[in-house]
């Protein structure tokens, strides 16, 4: 992939890479606040999360922001010295390590961007155990250190339009109103209290949260499976008005359009930094290969590869041979060569 360059084309190279260098910089802000602004949306719902995993993906983000604004700032400014052949000498002993630096950065910002696509499984697991033990605390109003999760699902069922873990009636399974609002001198309370194995009071009742203020209807959150306990009523036909779709979902939804959203963007800030990288490879080499460095003006080449990709593959895998076998001989020094015992017959 040779290309000719004349003295205007290596100085409209440079200037296009200083350009592209500076906005690849405002790219990696970019990604910084992408990553920031996740990490704060999953702090905020921290509670109904079961481990702190999910914080991968936004650490990454605000990791390749930081790296960007670094390596485009340090290659923006090769690029600007570059125009000027006594400037750039400077740079030469530190271009080739530069370029794999950026091809291993390079990498990592495309694995980021995979990870945002890749993550729903992970976050799905945590949710859902998140949000069953925060459904389990939610009577706890009285308990130091969970007295704030009822305020915490019930925003949460408001603000996403959701109930329970999978659905409403999950609220069936656990005990979500606390003892110190039960009258147990009530006969009621005592029998539903005794016919539990574990001794709680379940009921078909959903928090006021679950209610949807779209129905034309009251609100039913009690009883919600008892058809005679309301006028014209179906528990099995009616449409209820409770929202009918799991926080779970509601969330995990949220958060991977979120997330999708942030690798679409992570994938073109990589197209950019490997088009960056490209072109100072070129200008490298472009400026390299002057035959006559007191002739500014004469043409050079440019090239990504000094040899062809066959060539290059096998060099770089006989370059990692040839280190397994120097770290092999240094193991072997550093461990001594047994001494051979020699049997002497009499």
């Amino acid at each position: 992939m040779k290309i000719k360059f004349t003295q205007k084309k290596r100085v409209k190279l440079a200037q296009g890479l200083w350009l592209m260098n500076w906005f690849s910089v405002f790219a990696g802000i970019i990604v910084f606040s992408m990553g920031l602004f996740l990490k704060i949306e999953l702090r905020k719902r921290s509670e109904v999360m079961d481990n702190s995993e999910s914080h991968f993906v936004p650490n990454s983000l605000i990791l390749m922001g930081i790296l960007s604004c670094t390596f485009n700032g340090f290659a923006g400014k090769i690029s600007y010295d570059s125009l000027d052949p006594t400037k750039f000498a400077k740079w030469k002993p530190f271009l080739k390590p530069y370029l794999a630096l950026s091809f291993f950065f390079n990498t990592l910002i495309f694995l980021t961007a995979l990870v945002c696509f890749l993550m729903r499984g992970s976050l799905e697991s945590t949710l859902t155990q998140g949000l069953k033990n925060g459904m389990k605390f939610y009577k706890d109003t009285d308990t130091p250190g969970r007295c704030f999760m009822k305020k915490t699902i019930d925003m949460l069922q408001i603000e996403f339009k959701c109930c329970g873990n999978k659905g409403f009636k999950d609220w069936f399974e656990i005990q979500w109103i606390s003892n110190r609002y039960l009258d147990f001198s009530s006969k009621e309370v005592k029998d539903r209290i005794k016919s539990n194995v574990d001794g709680r009071y379940l009921v078909d009742g959903v928090p006021f949260s679950c209610c949807n203020p779209n129905s034309p209807r009251p609100c039913i959150q009690y009883q919600i499976t008892n058809n005679s306990a309301h006028y014209s009523y179906d528990y099995q036909a009616e449409d209820l008005n409770l929202w009918d779709t799991g926080c779970k979902d509601a969330l995990l939804r949220y958060y991977t359009n979120m997330m999708s959203s942030m690798g679409i963007v992570v994938l073109f800030v990589w197209i950019l930094e490997v088009t960056v990288m490209i072109g100072l490879r070129l200008l490298h080499t472009a400026l390299e290969s002057i035959a006559n460095p007191e002739d500014p003006e004469c043409e050079s080449e440019g090239w990504l590869l000094q040899q062809s990709m066959k060539e290059t593959i096998k060099l770089v895998l006989d370059t990692l041979k040839q280190l397994g076998k120097t770290n092999q001989v240094e193991a072997g020094a550093e461990g001594g060569e047994p001494t051979p015992t020699v049997a002497t017959v009499s």
